[in-house]
């Protein structure tokens, strides 16, 4: 059993320029609002699914624990940047994430669905087990709301509802 607290941080941080380029890990990256990170093949629109339109593309996320327990339980190693995922969290239950705001740094982003793994991490890590291994461990697709500079280390917090910031006492 994985022990998540409320808040986590950025462990690494991953773009690629195209759909099918190798990722590469950066220290920071600009998040622009309505789009995602600067650089990212879906910032620049030349992602392998940025044929359909919307914000689910704009920064993908998968937590260090779930790429470890993936790892355990079938044997597969998850290689630097292999899981195609942007952000690479610790510390954060990603999936209570889901349909809330959040912030990473200085960024507030949202989480818009569960992000599944495809068929493509078999091509790319050659290893038949990795799409079962990364079922239910996938991580989290979110829009950015607005923008900033996200760099490895910065904090991921759940940010409280809009009715609850300004209840009175």
């Amino acid at each position: 059993m994985l022990n998540w607290g409320m808040s986590g941080h950025v462990r690494s941080i991953y773009i690629a320029p195209e759909a099918g380029a190798p990722v590469r890990r950066v220290e920071r990256v600009r998040a622009v609002a309505g789009r995602g990170l600067e650089g990212d093949r879906y910032w620049a629109g030349v992602g392998s699914f940025s044929r359909w339109p919307g914000p689910v593309r704009e920064v993908t996320l998968i937590a260090q624990e779930a790429l470890d327990e993936a790892a355990g339980a079938f044997g597969v190693a998850v290689g630097e940047g292999e899981h195609r995922r942007n952000l690479v969290t610790e510390g954060i239950d990603l999936g209570s994430l889901l349909k809330q705001r959040f912030s990473v740094g200085p960024v507030q982003m949202e989480g818009l669905r569960i992000c599944a793994p495809c068929k493509y991490l078999i091509r790319v890590t050659g290893q038949d087990r990795i799409f079962d291994a990364l079922v239910r461990r996938g991580g989290l697709r979110a829009r950015v709301l607005s923008s900033g500079e996200i760099r490895e280390g910065d904090t991921v917090v759940p940010l409280a509802p809009e009715a609850e910031r300004f209840a009175l006492p």
